[in-house]
């Protein structure tokens, strides 16, 4: 197999350029594909606001159980993505889109159904991999329907509409909350994917296909590594480090793991081939947006439980109160295209990230004191450091691949995204648990006074070891991907001396 060619753009089958669509076509299609990238992002932040709802139902959830049920669906949603997208590319994104409707509407339908965890658990992964199919047949369909010069505009209302889905499922998962049992929260979602649905078969036209790997011995290779790696993680707390358990799922996913890139290597036509990733700037790329979302879903995991157990808030206000988050993410990718294109990629990058990370630490100092005011500051932060890279990450690495594999990218762009998810709610959960013994939502519920008192500092303080751990990773990643991107640079200006030279 032939390695393919980075940063090139090849012919589109098919004949007619889907550029030609007129604007207003072209506005109905960016919102339509933005609609379904927020409800599909929506459903891993929303059940944040659920989780104290749950901890007290019949369904009688552990603390490991309720990790399992905030992360099967992102686990299922990263490591489908890539082969998701390889299928949207050989039979069509359209289709694929529609099916990752049905499919999502289908596991929220057993979602809402189930009377124990395993089923819960069972229906979010189902969701997960609705959402897989959907997340880059949306990127692919924007990248073929807009001409070159539109596309960065394009990509980062895109990636406004995940970042927003993060926001959106803590505002609706709190006003659910509020009013309807845990069971509306699922339920919900089957009406709105079936008029998402609708709306994707009227406007947005077909686009012409391409060959695609789909290697189901590479998909389940990837899938089943991600699941034992988190495994250890979660159960980490429950078994303890050194348990067999744990051990053997962390070597468990190391070993599948690395079969899948001796696979990659090997196969005639790979899910992915490594090869790709001689880029640095694709492997600054998919760092950054692995740790960036790892930072914010960190805090989405423990956001609800800190301002309704800790604050006193309502749940319909515990999903307001992150609204502070909408404003750097609404505002600062419009002046990233700007800026990027003034001091280059690699700074904003870098600023963006360590705003992050400067965010988290600064959210380890929060306890049952700190006045609401200061907790929005700490999120504007955030915001405008996700506003400022988000863009540019996700463009970066979509650019670094042919056009052909627009799906192939957009799935590896959002598959970093879900990865990072899935491991800051993993980390975040687990040192939670090793650091505060039982359920949260459950002991500052249930308390008083003075205990109250001590179950709440109990809690910060492990709160403040998770922001610590999270923001410190953060940052280092952070200067791993700066090298990257320095590492880009300097090759381009060594070739361009070579160049002059000759």
């Amino acid at each position: 197999m032939s390695t393919p060619v980075l940063g090139t753009s090849a012919p589109r089958a098919g004949g007619a350029e889907s550029e030609s669509e007129p604007a207003g076509a072209s506005r109905a299609v960016l919102l339509a594909m933005c609609a379904c990238v927020l409800v599909a992002q929506s459903m891993v932040a929303a059940i944040n606001l659920a989780i104290p709802q749950l901890a007290a139902s019949g369904l009688h959830p552990s603390a490991d159980s309720i990790l399992w049920i905030v992360d099967a669906y992102v686990i299922v949603f990263a490591g489908l993505l890539i082969p998701a997208g390889a299928l949207g590319d050989r039979y069509g994104r359209k289709g694929a889109l529609l099916a990752g409707l049905g499919v999502f509407a289908a596991g929220a339908g057993v979602s809402a159904l189930a009377t124990n965890s395993a089923t819960l658990i069972a229906g979010r992964g189902i969701s997960g991999a609705g959402a897989a199919l959907i997340m880059p047949a949306t990127m692919s369909i924007l990248m073929h329907v807009f001409p070159a010069e539109r596309r960065p505009q394009a990509m980062a209302s895109w990636t406004l509409a995940v970042g927003l889905g993060g926001l959106l499922g803590n505002v609706g998962g709190g006003l659910v909350q509020e009013y309807l049992p845990w069971q509306g929260l699922f339920w919900i979602m089957v009406p709105l994917a079936a008029v998402l649905a609708a709306i994707v078969q009227w406007v947005t036209p077909r686009t012409a296909t391409h060959p695609a790997a789909l290697d189901p011995i590479g998909s389940a290779l990837l899938i089943t590594g991600l699941v034992a790696v988190l495994y250890g993680i979660i159960e980490g707390p429950e078994f303890g480090w050194g348990s067999s358990h744990v051990i053997g799922g962390f070597a468990l996913g190391g070993l599948l793991l690395a079969g899948f890139v001796v696979h990659a290597l090997r196969a005639e036509h790979p899910l992915l081939d490594p090869r790709v990733f001689k880029s640095a700037k694709l492997r600054a790329g998919v760092l950054g947006i692995g740790a960036s979302f790892f930072g914010l879903f960190a805090l989405f995991f423990i956001n609800a439980q800190y301002l309704q157990y800790v604050k006193g808030f309502s749940a319909l206000r515990t999903g307001f109160a992150i609204i502070p988050l909408t404003v750097g993410m609404a505002l600062a990718p419009k002046v990233a295209v700007k800026v990027q294109q003034r001091v280059g990629t690699r700074p904003l990058v870098v600023f963006g990230l360590s705003l992050i990370g400067i965010g988290l630490l600064c959210m380890a100092t929060v306890d049952a004191r700190t006045p609401y005011a200061v907790y929005a500051g700490f999120l504007l932060i955030l915001s405008a450091g996700m506003g400022l890279c988000a863009p540019a990450l996700s463009f970066g690495v979509v650019a670094e691949l042919p056009r052909h594999q627009a799906g192939l990218g957009s799935g590896l762009n959002t598959a970093a995204r879900e990865v990072g998810a899935a491991l800051g709610v993993a980390v975040f959960g687990t040192i939670l648990a090793g650091r505060f013994s039982g359920q949260p939502a459950v002991e500052l519920s249930r308390t008083r006074g003075a205990e109250h008192a001590r179950v709440v500092d109990s809690f910060t303080d492990a709160m403040s070891v998770g922001f610590l751990v999270v923001g410190g990773l953060l940052l280092v990643a952070t200067a791993v991907v700066a090298m990257g991107y320095r590492d880009r640079a300097s090759a381009s200006a060594d070739s361009g001396t070579s160049g002059r030279t000759a």
